[in-house]
């Protein structure tokens, strides 16, 4: 039995090794290989801990509640899911940001072809899960109706039907980190980034600071969810449209309508756009991303709300981040950097029409190499009246930027193509 691992910054801590661990050496993970075999599958579960090869485990948040199933006794530990007739109902790539490690570190691009690309090693009895699930399905926001009543979109009986429904594809996608690529984004050492995550997760992944050996880590967070408006053959034609709308996590707007700021109606806005791309020939994508309250989540945004409220002059623009900072003692945990992950995965090199005026969003998009032509402001006449501080805070902090001219070179080349003729 191997003898416990410790560290000197953390003498008072016995840390466990790798659960389970045996002589049998894990399946290695080349992250950036092309070829799925060569990259190697990413195994998170449990029912055979020597077959594990990453920290962590699959279902990021959720692990949580499948731990109280299975305290419970309502699910068996050793369950191993049926995946019949679970295989994507379109394909994605693989694309060349694939091959790319720089391109994309906080995802698996196999996650959704598991089942197909690595049969030998399901035909060895590996226990190998997706991280990513591709389906249709309609959707249906009562704003879409609206906006055909008042002649903003057309039913087309394809895209957006009669009764309101719009067709989408739909594509959930779980966290997958590559902690060298991680570090690499946030320009730190690798094993600071796994120090600080030991932490700050209070101990919980002991193998961050006793495995370097392990270089993917399952975080315990929300993902990501892809709606794909249109052809998703044509997200990568470079004679298509696209539109996108990179959304973060607001549960109190996007569901409950809140109107304190512009998440649900920007939200709408750009599902709109999306429809009107789409249906001009080209496909729009909605990505929403679970950061809620700029990833300070819901309790700390509450807060904030009533710290802005309570100040002497009330909720003013020039104090809405310094409220914030006094709370979270942040103004935004989002890191941006990671977002454009998702697009890579998808194939977008270029975005014709970005609904979004948020200066994070656009610099890690166009950082991370992908062109943007043009971004679209959410309309004057969608920001709800308590909106207007948030609006008016970002733009004095340069968070948000109202009036952004085209690159002129780039909207020329693709003029016969914009809606607007």
């Amino acid at each position: 039995m191997e003898k416990p691992t410790t560290t000197s910054k953390y003498k008072h801590i016995v840390l466990t090794s790798h659960p389970g661990r045996t002589s049998q050496k894990p399946v290695p993970i080349h992250w950036g290989e092309i070829d799925a075999m060569k990259r190697g599958p990413i195994i998170g579960t449990l029912t055979n801990p020597a077959q594990k090869n990453v920290i962590g485990t699959h279902s990021g948040s959720y692990s949580v509640y499948r731990a109280l199933a299975i305290a419970s006794g309502s699910l068996q530990a050793n369950h191993r899911p049926d995946f019949t007739n679970t295989s994507p109902v379109v394909h994605i790539g693989p694309y060349p940001s694939w091959s790319d490690p720089d391109k994309i570190v906080s995802l698996d691009p196999f996650g959704a072809v598991v089942g197909e690309v690595f049969q030998e090693y399901y035909q060895k009895e590996y226990d190998i899960r997706p991280t990513i699930a591709i389906t249709k399905a309609h959707i249906n926001m009562p704003e879409l109706q609206d906006a055909v009543n008042q002649g903003i979109l057309q039913v087309d009986g394809k895209i957006l039907k009669e009764n309101g429904n719009l067709v989408v594809t739909k594509i959930a996608v779980d966290p997958v980190w590559y902690l060298p690529g991680i570090a690499k984004r946030l320009n730190v050492k690798e094993s600071y980034l796994r120090q600080v995550l030991f932490q700050q997760t209070g101990g919980m992944f002991p193998e961050l600071v006793t495995r370097p050996d392990l270089q993917v880590f399952l975080p315990p967070i929300g993902g990501n969810t892809v709606y794909i408006i249109g052809d998703v053959a044509a997200i990568t034609d470079p004679d298509k449209l696209l539109a996108v709308r990179v959304h973060d996590e607001c549960n109190g707007s996007d569901v409950f309508g809140s109107d304190i700021c512009t998440c649900r109606p920007y939200l709408v806005h750009g599902v709109e756009v999306c429809i009107q791309t789409a249906q001009a020939g080209g496909v729009g994508v909605i990505v929403y991303l679970r950061k809620e309250g700029r990833a300070l989540g819901e309790v700390t945004k509450f807060l904030v709300y009533n710290a802005r409220k309570r100040q002497e002059g009330g909720d003013r623009a020039d104090a809405y981040f310094t409220r914030t900072e006094c709370v979270a003692g942040v103004q935004d945990m989002r890191f941006q950097e990671l977002m454009p992950d998702v697009l890579h995965w998808l194939g977008i090199t270029r975005i014709d029409r970005l609904v979004s005026m948020s200066d994070m969003k656009y610099n890690a998009m166009v950082n991370s190499g992908i062109q943007v032509i043009e971004r679209i402001a959410i309309p004057d006449d969608r920001i709800p009246e308590d909106a207007q501080v948030e609006i008016a805070a970002k733009q004095a902090a340069g968070y948000y930027t109202p009036n952004t001219v085209p690159d002129a070179i780039a909207l020329s080349q693709i003029k016969g193509r914009t809606l607007s003729e």
